[in-house]
């Protein structure tokens, strides 16, 4: 058996308080554009699956109960315990936790309470472009109060996280470099003018100046990649488009976390592999692949160097999937490494070793978690 520290979750959501019906949970499994098919639920899915497996036993049931008991367990303990029991058995030390993400969502502090762990906070620069426009009514404001808004959060946050679905990849792909003064003026001037209140960012090239200003901040930079949300082109989600933008940011302080991935898994480990300032995550490449994750956790240290990949749950709404992202991930760290072990290919001290950088080690030198103390 591999042993691992505790973990660190590079990357969740907090978690819903409210408790959830059959059919709100299913949906909450699986993002999808329209129902599942005839006959199905989303427990069909690997996630689905996973859930069946690891879940039921943290709340005192058999492995691969059925949904509706499973639920009606879920229920009988309520939301706060029911979480509780299921993130403590995740045995995550740390949490980094996008604050952007909309709903009645625990915190970074709650969600730190409720797992018996330390959190910290990621920010999405969109999202304070869009408090501050909400009170800008005009483009140098705008710009002025856009910069203080990203120089305070960089001073509580531990890094700047870029939503999926904002668009990122697909606006850096043609157009990597950060935009002129005069062009982000118009930029935002079109904005502003167009938006109904509350409205989000969409301008490729408001998207650009938002993210050359938070890589100037120093902090590391999340971009999301992989699976594309429900609805969009799958394409505008592959990593292969940010590959002049991780270029243009060589050498300029911050480092570059490509989240997800799959299915471009691969394409993440390359660029972490070419690029020094450049780190892929572990995280919803394992928890999307469920039964095959060992075979993914392979690809990926096939090609990057051990010291550039980083756990993360994804976790989101749901903490089924915060321990489902962490116990799979332990459970293919095992198959791969022990397997390697087995073989004499590997010896069980370099096993060990390794685990430890891709559970923990890693994560918190990257996001110098060990000097916020």
């Amino acid at each position: 058996m591999i042993e691992t520290p505790p973990l660190v979750d590079q990357y969740c959501h907090g978690v819903l308080r409210c408790e959830l019906g059959l059919g709100t949970f299913e949906a909450e499994l699986a993002p999808a554009a329209g129902p599942p098919a005839a006959g199905t639920t989303f427990f069909d899915t690997q996630a689905g699956f996973a859930v069946r497996r690891w879940c039921p036993p943290l709340l005192g049931l058999e492995p691969h109960c059925a949904p509706a008991r499973y639920l009606a367990r879920r229920r009988e303990l309520g939301p706060l315990e029911s979480g509780r029991r299921l993130l403590r058995g995740a045995g995550v030390a740390a949490y980094l936790v996008d604050t952007g993400v909309p709903g009645d969502l625990t915190g970074p502090k709650e969600l730190a309470r409720t797992g018996g762990a330390e959190a910290f906070e990621l920010v999405r620069p969109e999202l304070l472009a869009e408090h501050v426009a909400d009170t800008s009514g005009t483009v140098p404001a705008f710009l002025a109060n856009l910069a203080e808004a990203l120089h305070h959060a960089a001073a509580g946050a531990v890094a700047f996280t870029c939503g999926a679905g904002a668009g990122y990849p697909a606006a850096l792909a043609g157009a990597p470099g950060p935009p002129g003064p005069g062009e982000v003026a118009e930029a935002v001037g079109r904005w502003l003018a167009a938006r109904p209140k509350g409205g989000t960012v969409a301008d490729p090239v408001l998207l650009r100046h938002l993210l050359w200003s938070a890589v100037a901040t120093g902090l590391p930079i999340q971009l999301h990649t992989g699976a594309a949300q429900p609805g969009e082109r799958p394409e505008r989600a592959d990593p292969a488009q940010l590959a002049d933008f991780v270029r243009a940011t060589a050498g300029r302080g911050s480092r570059i976390v490509l989240l997800g991935g799959y299915p471009y898994h691969r394409r993440t480990a390359q660029l972490a592999a070419a690029f020094p300032h450049v780190h892929a995550d572990l995280g919803a490449a394992l928890g999307r692949s469920g039964a095959r994750a060992a075979g993914v956790l392979a690809e990926l240290l096939e090609l990057a160097p051990f010291g550039k990949l980083l756990f993360s749950s994804g976790g989101r709404r749901l903490p089924e999937l915060h321990a489902v992202g962490a116990l799979v991930f332990r459970e293919a760290l095992g198959r791969v490494l022990g397997g390697w072990v087995g073989e004499g290919a590997w010896s069980w001290r370099d096993a060990e070793r390794v685990a430890a950088m891709l559970a923990a080690d890693n994560a918190r030198r990257v996001y110098r978690l060990d000097e916020r103390g």
